[in-house]
């Protein structure tokens, strides 16, 4: 007998959890980042996360992937690579919640995205959630904006914008992927592409790292594994337009991150975005109760 699929919302759960791992990832390579730098942090982590993805996908895998899906591999891993140097050099330039919030752009242009290349219909509700979320980012970087100029932010800034476009595609993509891949695969395939890919420039950037740094950068591989399984899984079973709100809950962990580990503080703008952001979020997550409700009647 087959399981009885997931319902809505516990696909979304899942998909919230994927992004507070992921988010909690980001602080063990934000420290990484500013003590070895961007390149060194993630060719060291990705390689360590070759081995754990292959640990869980070789021995159970069942012939290798068909020209059509390693294409969309390829495609994937090529867009996280550079999403990934981006990011992570920015946010070693810029507070955690700065970043998250500049990175919230994405699931907006996400769900664009999702319709071009997916052909997924987006409803009136995903719209008016992400743009009650993209209001709270908004509010966050007006409150930056009060604050004194820091040209090493503002270069800082500019990369994770970037990234962010790169993620909006990587949304996307993740959907399509999931799709025609389990969650291992997925995970292991993202690993070994990302990796060949800083292989490249690894004879020339990188160097060894010190035992000290180990420990977190295994960490972070691990950190990375675990959400990359858990968002392949939900995306497996729910649409990109559906699930990519849950991108604005790694603001509340980015915030928490960020004032625990690095000081920084949260400022009352902050806040207020941080509740807009979770207000989206929550209209996201009821849509599609509310639609089968509607349906019905």
């Amino acid at each position: 007998m087959s399981r009885p699929a997931p319902s809505q919302p516990v696909v979304f759960a899942v998909a919230v959890l994927g992004i507070a791992i992921f988010s909690s990832m980001d602080a063990v390579m934000k420290g990484l980042v500013r003590q070895i730098g961007a390149i060194d942090t993630l060719f060291w982590r990705t390689l360590a996360g070759i081995v754990l993805t292959g640990l869980l996908y070789l021995p159970r895998r069942r012939g290798w992937p068909s020209r059509h899906v390693m294409r969309v591999h390829l495609i994937r891993g090529g867009v996280s690579a550079v999403m990934a140097v981006t990011f992570f050099w920015g946010l070693a330039r810029v507070p955690m919640a700065q970043a998250i919030a500049l990175a919230f752009i994405a699931p907006l242009l996400a769900l664009f995205g999702a319709a071009l290349v997916l052909h997924e219909h987006i409803p009136r509700r995903a719209i008016v959630a992400a743009i009650v979320a993209f209001a709270g980012v908004g509010v966050i970087l007006l409150g930056q904006a009060t604050t004194a100029p820091d040209p090493d932010r503002f270069r800082g800034t500019i990369a994770v914008l970037i990234s962010a476009v790169c993620y909006a595609y990587n949304i996307v993509l993740m959907r399509q992927q999931a799709l025609v891949a389990g969650p291992s695969e997925v995970a292991f395939f993202q690993s070994v592409i990302v990796g060949a890919i800083f292989a490249c420039v690894a004879p020339f950037m990188v160097r060894m790292p010190d035992a000290q740094h180990v420990p977190a950068i295994v960490g972070a591989a691990a950190l990375a594994t675990v959400s990359l399984l858990i968002l392949a899984w939900a995306y497996a079973r729910g649409e990109a337009n559906y699930l990519a709100p849950t991108e604005y809950t790694g603001f509340v962990w980015a915030s928490l991150w960020g004032w625990v580990v690095f000081r920084e503080p949260v400022a009352p703008y902050t806040l207020t975005g941080a509740a807009l952001i979770i207000l989206g979020c929550l209209i996201a997550a009821r849509r599609r109760d509310v639609t089968d409700v509607e349906a019905a009647l």
